[in-house]
């Protein structure tokens, strides 16, 4: 398999060049003296060392093996359990969390990047870590303060996991219907009875406990709760007691990510304690959901820069056919560069990864305004931002990450299909992406109809407002470009005040077209970041890496931007075609 690197110089660029995240350091109080660009480069420098020595060896390895699951044990592949110990020493798994706590307290705009390597080098290895942090920073938000004191240094330093459970076999989507119960005890703990399913990382053997988040419903309620339930009991002192009544039904056989373990998970009157108040554990679970969200993705965008690698280095080396116009050596073969689709698929794949991970850094960077800015009115904006970006960034990224696998699996051709050289396992490993911690069409739904409709469109005017203002800024950038921009944006409120005039008398108007809508954002919203590092490169030092964004700046509005007004004219054309079939034509 190819060997990964980590395109540094390009995450230093967004960092210090595109979004100024050293200005954005300074003004947050708990960042202004913990962080700034030399720690930020000397992080990514050893996240790039530790995503290509250690993570990467083992991705390979991980699918052909698998988890396995052995009594009461599930064991994960060779090389896991040492790569683990090695990356929860380093401090990674606590990069974002409270430094109160034992976490390395930084920014979640570096975090993201941190976590796109780990994507890249291994899907299912990275998965476990993704998790803990997410379920920390839940209790870091809801738990009380003796839970926090109890259980977040242990999650911090790695040597205890997190797992989120919430799915059941008769309860996906709609966990209204969850069965699971949640027994009051005298001493304030409660008795949580139930199953639930495809529980990523619910038990392994990489860590000696398992901290799970536990949906479950109270007695003589239809509302639902949050609890903490470790795999085994704590004692006072933070040792270890007695198992806890978890334990595993199986493990689930898959498409992809083979190394993550995916379980069936039993509680039989385990012993957990609430987290938040009750009959609001889905709000405190939104807290980890939203976490997840934006990792999962970071995992298609992992997947993207992975997959271009690839298929570029593969390009460069397959010599097959000679370039349309003659080889420019004489030879009777050339390398399949030369050749015009292969390089529409590669552009397509690099222009897609390059705005999208400008997306993870510029949502990493009002997560970090949203919970450290001590501006009130900062603060609330991009708290808002959030909001509107999480569905985005999961859906748009994930579903743009296994085009770009398949793209680049296409570049290989026949030899993409099997095993060897490891494109194929990118396409099975990125799957999963689009389906789980909400299907990318719940993701659209929340953004039409609760981010953009749910406030009459305050947040994406203001948002669009914003970015229409700082565009007049960008000199050097193609007036034509701007222009593109400028007139989707409009659009985009368009659309978006007609679908919110429609929606009381068309109920399902919003669920039939919500896709194209958050596609059409999020086409708009690239060629925005797009302009933002041409108008960034202009003056950089490495003459090379303007020119790389200049010709990339100018394939996607060449070729790309236009599918934005497409999805914006499905959007237009409304759900008559979708709903007015009879059911029995199906």
């Amino acid at each position: 398999m190819n060997p990964y690197n980590a395109p540094l110089a390009e995450m230093r660029f967004l960092l210090e060049n595109v979004f100024d995240a050293p200005k954005t350091w300074s003004e947050l109080p708990a960042m202004a003296e913990s962080v700034d660009m030399d720690t930020a480069a000397a992080i990514l420098d050893e996240a790039d060392k530790i995503s290509r020595e250690l993570i990467h060896p083992i991705n390979r390895n991980g699918d052909e093996q698998g988890v396995r699951h052995e009594a009461d044990k599930v064991i994960t592949p060779d090389g896991y359990k040492a790569v683990y110990d090695q990356y929860a020493e380093g401090g990674w798994v606590g990069l974002c969390g409270d430094p109160d706590l034992g976490g390395m307290g930084m920014p979640k705009m570096l975090g993201v990047l941190v976590d796109e390597m780990a994507y890249s080098a291994c899907n299912a290895f990275t998965l476990y870590g993704s998790l803990t942090a997410g379920a920390a920073l839940a209790i870091h938000a809801h738990g009380t303060e003796a839970i926090k004191q109890q259980y977040l240094p242990m999650m911090y330093s790695g040597e205890w996991a997190g797992a989120m459970d919430m799915t059941e076999p008769q309860a996906g989507s709609d966990l209204r219907n969850i069965r699971t119960k949640a027994v009051p005890n005298e001493d304030g703990s409660y008795k949580i009875t139930g199953s639930k399913i495809f529980i990523t990382g619910g038990d392994h053997d990489l860590t000696e406990n398992v901290i799970h988040l536990v949906l479950a419903k109270l007695p003589n309620t239809n509302g639902i709760s949050l609890f903490l339930v470790p795999k085994i009991k704590v004692n006072d002192d933070n040792s270890l007691g007695l198992p806890n009544g978890v334990s595993v039904g199986s493990i689930e056989h898959k498409m992809g990510l083979k190394g993550s373990a995916t379980c069936v998970m039993n509680f039989d009157d385990a012993e957990g304690y609430l987290i938040g108040k009750p009959n609001r554990g889905l709000v405190c679970m939104f807290t980890m959901m939203n976490y997840e969200r934006l990792a999962i993705g970071i995992q298609g965008l992992g997947t993207s820069q992975a997959a271009y690698q690839m298929a570029a280095d593969y390009a460069k080396e397959r010599v097959q056919g000679v370039a349309a116009g003659g080889s420019p050596t004489g030879a009777t073969s050339d390398p399949i560069l030369v050749h015009g689709d292969v390089r529409r698929m590669l552009l397509t794949v690099r222009t897609l990864t390059e705005a999208g991970r400008a997306l993870s850094v510029y949502t990493g960077q009002q997560l970090d305004l949203a919970k450290y800015s001590d501006n009130g009115e900062a603060k609330a904006k991009a708290s808002r931002y959030v909001g509107l970006l999480t569905p985005v960034s999961k859906a748009f990224l994930s579903d743009r990450g296994l085009d770009a696998a398949i793209m680049a699996q296409q570049v290989f051709g026949g030899h993409g299909y099997i095993r060897e050289t490891g494109i194929e396992q990118l396409v099975r490993d990125t799957r999963i992406a689009q389906i789980y911690e909400g299907t990318n069409g719940i993701q659209a739904i929340d953004f039409l109809g609760r981010k953009v409709t749910g406030d009459n469109l305050s947040t994406l005017t203001e948002f669009v407002e914003e970015h229409t203002a700082n565009i007049a800024q960008f000199d050097h950038v193609s007036s034509e470009d701007k222009t593109t921009v400028l007139g989707l944006f409009e659009k985009l409120i368009k659309v978006a005040s007609d679908v919110n005039e429609a929606k009381l008398k068309q109920p399902a108007l919003i669920n039939a077209c919500a896709v194209d809508f958050l596609d059409a954002f999020g086409y708009s919203l690239y060629g925005y970041f797009w302009m933002a590092m041409t108008y960034a490169a202009h003056d950089h030092e490495d003459s090379r890496f303007k020119q790389q964004k200049q010709h990339l700046s100018r394939f996607y509005f060449d070729k790309l931007i236009a599918k934005a007004d497409y999805h914006l004219s499905q959007v237009a054309a409304g759900d008559a075609s979708i709903m007015e079939i009879d059911e029995t034509l199906f």
